[in-house]
């Protein structure tokens, strides 16, 4: 059932893309806490990955069916 909140519904993320967002931002705190090293995220762009898991969820949050 959707929450609805100044004219929009909220609906909860399906399960693919809460997934997705967790491991990007899992991915960039091992990055940046545990200093793992991943080939395609940089301790430069840890900051960008977890904005983009962010804006996955929030993605998810907003439009239904995603």
């Amino acid at each position: 059932m959707p929450f609805r909140r100044g004219g929009f519904a909220l609906t909860p993320p399906s399960l693919v893309i809460f997934v997705i967002s967790l491991v990007l931002a899992l991915v960039a705190l091992l990055v940046r806490y545990a200093h793992v090293s991943v080939p395609i995220i940089s301790a430069a762009h840890v900051f960008d990955v977890l904005a983009l898991a962010y804006v996955i969820l929030t993605v998810g949050v907003l439009f239904r069916g995603i």
